[in-house]
């Protein structure tokens, strides 16, 4: 195993990849930003390196920073999180030509599958079936509408590079879809620099399912069941849980199984999970495979037993993956919701600040990842994500009492504090959820907000909202500038661009 490895994040993750670490005898280092210098990660890890200020293009985005800071601790690898750097293709490039590991698939998989025409061409041909829609892309709106006329409307367009829920137009008619396409084209080229763009049905009111998979360097893999998070506002989920509910074994059996034999054919390694869209007929649609550990992954730990980070960190090291397939067991039920610092009066705006009370729930079976303590100042310059309330239980209804009664607990209070709670409660106790008949349009319905604005339901929801680039920056060569302190377009930075001033670090003793 590594001595040390180097966590490229912030907040929960970063605390969680560091217990991990820990656990299995492994020194860390963080990286850090100005902004979190005083943060509960930098206060636990045995290294820290300040490696920029509060804007994310010059700290957590700043690959040079990050690359001399490992070097001069004397890392071994790099634990990218979530976001961020964690499935920029260029970064793990870099890692491994300054002799770093990177805690993740290779970067020509990362790059392959960060194209989503490249990734459905692929996943087609391994057998993973796809949305009625072009394969390839289309390079011209009357090639987009003889696929849109064949697949029948409504349609979606959507950006071969796109990320973030940004990127994609939905079209109900013929009339629409040349402006849409010309509209959705420029947009991606600003965001991502590519305007290319494909055509596919929009399923409506379909679920949302993911299967966890984890893969070795030496054509091993198992997958670790599936979770549905169709609870999702403008693509972000709000709440996961494991196993999907309300779905038929066999289809469950045939969506993990396909998702796997999808991973492991394009040479996938490491953790990461493969998407689909189930309908009303309960058929399978490929939507995408995300390189990274993901957000809701503890809701997998908790029915499996099996600490992903660590498995993670032993593939990133060279072992043969430890499972067989007939090992992984699910039991019970595990339901997640994020917890993040915005306003549901206010359209989910920000709402920021320091903590003046911070009492995280507990009881049985009841987990809490969390960075916030009393007198923690809630950054406006990354994402909201404050906290993950994850419970387990024999069944799915006990599952949703137990995290009802987590949430009324959670007592989060400052100056101009808010947070998602009583949102997130009025979720669970909404009678389609309840009875595990919700689809992606269920946060739609009870926020009814007008048919205009409306999220479309058929897009992938990122682990963070589309703007803020602390949880889901795009490579930074594509991404729009935020700001807050989005990563800049412009390509690879190199390694001998590290600030003047150079990394600032400090040891635990």
């Amino acid at each position: 195993m590594f001595d040390k490895v180097l966590i490229a994040n912030r907040g929960e993750i970063a605390l969680r990849v560091l217990r991990a670490c820990r656990e299995l005898g492994v020194r860390t280092v963080v990286v850090h930003s100005s902004a979190d210098a005083d943060s509960l990660p930098v206060r636990l890890a045995d290294e820290a390196v300040r490696i920029g200020p509060a804007a994310s293009r010059r700290s957590y985005l700043n690959a040079a920073a990050i690359v001399e800071a490992a070097r001069q601790t004397g890392a071994q690898a790099v634990h990218p999180g979530y976001g961020f750097l964690s499935e920029d293709a260029d970064f793990a490039e870099i890692c491994a030509e300054n002799g770093l590991v990177f805690v993740g698939p290779p970067p020509q998989v990362m790059a392959a599958l960060a194209d989503k025409s490249t990734a459905r061409a692929l996943m087609s041909r391994a057998g993973l079936p796809l949305p009625p829609g072009s394969v390839r892309t289309l390079p011209t709106v009357a090639e987009a509408q003889e696929v849109a006329a064949e697949v029948g409307y409504p349609v979606i367009v959507k950006a071969a590079a796109g990320g973030g829920g940004r990127g994609m137009t939905v079209v109900r008619s013929a009339a629409e879809l040349p402006r849409a396409y010309a509209r959705t084209r420029a947009a991606a080229q600003v965001a991502f620099g590519d305007d290319r763009v494909y055509v596919e049905r929009y399923l409506a009111d379909a679920r949302h399912v993911e299967v966890q998979v984890l893969c070795d360097g030496h054509g091993n893999g198992v997958h670790l069941g599936t979770r549905d998070c169709s609870v999702q506002r403008r693509h972000q989920k709000l709440i996961e849980e494991a196993p999907a509910p309300a779905l038929r074994q066999a289809t469950l059996d045939t969506v993990a199984e396909v998702a796997l034999r999808g991973a492991l054919s394009v040479g996938f390694t490491g953790a990461g999970t493969v998407e689909f869209l189930v309908d009303e007929a309960e058929r399978c649609h490929f939507l995408e495979i995300n390189c990274r550990i993901q957000v809701e992954h503890p809701v997998t730990e908790m029915i499996t037993g099996i600490d992903l980070v660590q498995e993670q960190l032993h593939v990133a090291f060279g072992t043969p993956l430890r499972l067989r397939q007939s090992d992984v067991r699910l039991d019970g039920v595990a339901i997640e919701c994020r917890v993040n610092v915005e306003d549901p009066d206010r359209d989910f705006a920000p709402a920021p600040g320091r903590l003046e009370r911070f009492r995280p729930p507990g009881g049985p079976f009841t987990r809490v990842d969390t960075h916030g303590h009393v007198g923690y100042l809630v950054s406006p310059h990354y994402d909201s994500l404050l906290a993950k309330v994850a419970v387990w239980a024999p069944d799915r209804d006990a599952a949703l009492d137990r995290l009802d009664r987590a949430l009324a607990e959670f007592d989060v209070a400052g100056p101009g504090v808010r947070t998602t709670i009583p949102f997130a409660r009025r979720v669970l106790r909404d009678p389609a959820f309840r009875a595990a008949r919700h689809t992606t349009a269920l946060v739609e319905r009870l926020l009814a907000p007008p048919a205009d604005d409306a999220p479309t339901a058929d897009a992938p929801p990122t682990d963070a909202p589309p703007a803020d680039d602390a949880v889901e920056a795009s490579p930074a060569r594509a991404v729009v500038p935020d700001p807050r302190g989005a990563a800049e377009p412009g390509g690879r930075t190199p390694v001998s661009a590290v600030p003047a001033a150079g990394p600032t670090t400090w040891r635990n003793r």
